[in-house]
């Protein structure tokens, strides 16, 4: 290949240009599983994503033909993310809004904990979207540290960040939660909604049953967490349905710093000579 044929390929639509991945913030695009769909490619009829294929019942017996070739789908994914994820080494989760600005103090805080994190050894592990997630992987580029994405289809677009170096989609919320707890010695989370809270009582379920070795929760934002904390303290726990150890599991904190320390604390790195 020539010099000149190498210099268009370099600044074509696929390679942005000035090197820098603004171009993608322009182009519209979708993931079917591990599949990247731009442009005409993106379906504008079905707007359904596969696990709600996979869980939706409308009475007829077709799912007798469709789900035992799902397990093969779901199997794959699983291989795929132990593939990828096996040698990471040890790896801190990162979860928060996606909707959190980069202007914002919030978007600041998830740079700084990404930062941290990698200067401490550790991977960092996120949803892979923007957001809080975005701030938590460009952290960890800021640190020299490797810098993750577990990507999920939805019915909207959405895609990987620019800042994540190793990056898989998912099809399926089940196993990309495996990939999350399993490779993780730790959660940070961010303010966020529906799909933090999720992540957030996930991670706080498998340690309350001991599904999973006990591992630190964070929550970094007190004046976000706070009501939380209280409900569950005032409410939850004082009507017995939950022991007063359980709120133990959590730790809220507003400074990146001692949320970094609590990781460390927990489960330190043990750097090869």
């Amino acid at each position: 290949m020539g010099a000149q044929e190498n210099n268009q390929q370099a600044n074509g639509p696929g390679n942005g240009g000035n090197g820098n991945g603004e171009h993608r913030r322009h182009i519209k695009e979708r993931f079917r599983g591990p599949v990247l769909l731009r442009r005409k490619q993106i379906p504008t009829a079905d707007g359904t994503t596969t696990d709600q294929r996979l869980l939706e019942s409308d009475g007829s017996t077709e799912w007798l033909h469709q789900d035992p070739w799902r397990v093969h789908r779901i199997t794959s994914e699983f291989v795929a993310g132990f593939e990828t994820l096996a040698e990471v080494g040890p790896a801190v989760a990162v979860f928060g809004s996606a909707r959190t600005k980069v202007d914002s103090p919030e978007y600041a805080t998830g740079v700084e904990v990404g930062r941290r994190l990698a200067e401490a050894g550790y991977a960092v592990i996120t949803g892979g979207g923007p957001g809080a997630m975005e701030a938590g992987n460009k952290g960890a580029l800021d640190g020299d540290g490797l810098s993750v994405g577990l990507g999920i289809e939805l019915p909207f677009e959405q895609g990987l960040n620019d800042y994540v170096d190793l990056g898989l989609n998912f099809r399926y919320f089940f196993v990309r939660k495996t990939m999350f707890v399993k490779y993780a010695r730790g959660f940070i989370v961010l303010p966020g909604g529906f799909g933090t809270l999720d992540e957030l009582f996930e991670a706080l379920t498998l340690v309350q049953t001991q599904k999973v070795t006990s591992f630190p929760i964070v929550l970094l934002g007190t004046a976000y967490w706070s009501g939380l904390v209280d409900w569950l303290r005032d409410t939850v726990i004082a009507e017995g349905k939950a022991s007063v150890g359980d709120l133990d599991l959590l730790r809220v904190t507003d400074s990146a710093v001692e949320a970094v320390e609590l990781i460390r604390t927990a489960s330190p790195v043990v750097r090869r000579r």
